[in-house]
This record gives C-alpha cells, sequence and structure tokens, in this order.
C-alpha cells in the first residue's frame, strides 16, 4: 500500500506562531497513531527556502522588480543523482551498444525531467543536456580512438551544425526540450477551524 507521510505547512506569521502551529498538527495526528518526527521536523523562513519531494521551494525577488514570489526550483539532490546515473551510463571504457545506451539514457533523463518540469528548470535541463552530451562524446572518442577533427566530421554538417548522437535510429534526445510549465496556484479549503494564536 502506498502512502505519503511529508507535508509542508506554511505559516504567514511569526517564528512563535509557527511553533505553536506546530503542537496543533501534532494534537490532530496524534489521534491517528501518527507522530511528527524531531529529526525531520524543521521550521525555516521562506527566504532561506526548504527542500521537498526534490524541489526547493524559496521566497525570492524577480528579476529586475522589487516583486517577491515563492519559487520552484530542482533540490541540489536529485541533480546530483542524475548526474550519477548519467556517468554510470556512459562511462568512458565502457563497451555497451551505443543504441542500447542512448535508449537507456533517454529513458532515464526524460523520466526525471518530467517529474520536475513544473520547477524553473530549464537552465538545469541545459545544463544537465550538455553533461550527458559530453560524456558521451568522450567515451566515443575513447573508444573509437577519435581525435576532435574526426569527432566534428562524424556530427557536424558541412555549415557547421552539429548533428544528435544517434546509433541504429535511436538518437540522444535533450530534456530541454521539454516545456516547463508552472504549476496553478489553488487554494483548497481547510477542513479544521482557525485558530488563533495572538
Amino acid at each position: 500500500m502506498r502512502y505519503a507521510d511529508d507535508f509542508v505547512v506554511l505559516v504567514h506569521g511569526t517564528e512563535d506562531h509557527t511553533i505553536a502551529l506546530r503542537e496543533d498538527v501534532a494534537a490532530v495526528l496524534a489521534p491517528l497513531g501518527l507522530r511528527l518526527s524531531p529529526a525531520k521536523t524543521r521550521i525555516v523562513h521562506m527566504r532561506d527556502g526548504l527542500d521537498f519531494l526534490g524541489f526547493h521551494i524559496r521566497w525570492r525577488r524577480k528579476r529586475g522588480s522589487n516583486q517577491w514570489h515563492v519559487y520552484t526550483f530542482i533540490a541540489e539532490r536529485p541533480t546530483r543523482s542524475l548526474k550519477a546515473k548519467i556517468r554510470a551510463l556512459t562511462h568512458r571504457t565502457s563497451q555497451q551498444d551505443l543504441g542500447y545506451m542512448l535508449t537507456r539514457l533517454n529513458q532515464v533523463m526524460h523520466g526525471w525531467a518530467n517529474y520536475f518540469r513544473h520547477a524553473v528548470a530549464k537552465h538545469t535541463f541545459h545544463t544537465l543536456d550538455r553533461f550527458a552530451w559530453q560524456r558521451l562524446i568522450r567515451m566515443l572518442i575513447h573508444r573509437h580512438r577519435w581525435n576532435w577533427k574526426a569527432v566534428r566530421r562524424r556530427f557536424t554538417t558541412p555549415t557547421g551544425k552539429w548533428l544528435p548522437i544517434n546509433a541504429d535510429g535511436t538518437e540522444y534526445r535533450p530534456i530541454a526540450a521539454i516545456p516547463v510549465t508552472r504549476y496553478r496556484r489553488r487554494i483548497i479549503p481547510s477542513p479544521w477551524p482557525a485558530t488563533d494564536h495572538a
């Protein structure tokens, strides 16, 4: 049976209000046989941000204005994890079939990117595409004993435009092509009556 046990409570108030609300949450959970984990329950200011389900949520000033908004970024940990998977698939001395490697790389990277496509992710997607492309090129250089001139001859057109890395009809598909769309803001009414901590 799958269940969710992670949640975030945003408070418009002081740290004292937040501490009091934490006690209210603990009181609501207790009859259900649940309790807050002291090691995992944190109180942070939105300016410092928080990591939640792989996302880094933070209050930041909009570039070029004095307006502040809550932005959702990709946290560092899932990015490091994806890079580790890319490294494992594209080891320089690997003799794995290139077509299979490209298929697996596309599956892993696109699954990851589709999960994070609602974050501020374009720059991260471009960075990871460049990382994966460089790993593939280094592997092919080592495998075929190419120099950079041979790489350009294999993967560029006569006009100098770079071609996608491909094998047996399978090509590396950049995740930067995945559309990034922000979540719509929704207001969900609380089933519990408001408590005044003033």
